[in-house]
């Protein structure tokens, strides 16, 4: 992979990973926590997200490395769930805006290269904005803690089911990097299943 092209996922992979994090907090200021805003946090200015790891170590590797699998973050936009409006729903809606703005991203990109106004050659460029953000969107749902599937499980479970996993869930969120070692060896262990499944969802939103 050529440094132009390096350069280009990097920045795919920030700013949509910005995105995502703004969604979070847009989602819990409607739903009653300012906490987001008052932080300074609903805005995508690069300079208040940028993790240093997440946002530009990981990704560069990645893409250096020629990795099938693409992913990265923000700094987590800060929210209290005590703040929600009540309702069970409430923590998940949260929860989801972030990979929900990541599969609109998908789906708005897919309907430019669909539309024909491009090139071949430039569609190909842009076609990467639509598997990074498909991968951003189907990785945070895997429903192991910290990501955000985890929460969105937890309010679909039956109450009987949730309050177990919620033990376990906040053992892990109070460690998130055990979650995360878990989510990536079992990311890496499907290795070219779950790249393939990837491009496939890509490819069919883009009709490529």
């Amino acid at each position: 992979m050529d440094l132009t092209s390096t350069i280009f996922i990097v920045v795919i992979v920030i700013f949509s990973a910005i995105i995502h994090e703004v969604m979070h907090g847009v989602a819990a200021d409607k739903l009653g926590d300012p906490t987001a805003r008052y932080a300074g946090r609903l805005t995508l200015n690069p300079l208040v997200h940028l993790d240093p790891v997440g946002s530009v170590l990981l990704p560069l590797f990645l893409a250096l490395s020629g990795s099938p699998i693409m992913f990265g973050w923000a700094k987590p936009v800060p929210y209290n769930p005590y703040n929600l409006r009540p309702g069970r729903f409430s923590e998940a809606i949260v929860a989801i805006a972030g990979p929900a703005s990541n599969a609109a991203i998908a789906i708005t990109v897919g309907l430019i290269i669909r539309s024909g106004l491009f090139s071949s050659a430039v569609n190909s460029g842009i076609f990467l904005i639509v598997v990074v953000n498909v991968m951003l969107c189907i990785f945070n749902l895997i429903p192991i803690p910290p990501l955000d599937g985890s929460k969105v499980l937890s309010s679909i479970l039956p109450h009987s089911l949730s309050r177990g996993y919620d033990n376990v869930r906040n053992t892990l969120e109070r460690n998130p990097i055990i979650g995360m070692v878990i989510v990536v060896l079992i990311v890496y262990g499907l290795g070219s299943i779950f790249s393939n499944f990837i491009y496939s969802i890509a490819s069919a939103i883009a009709g490529l």
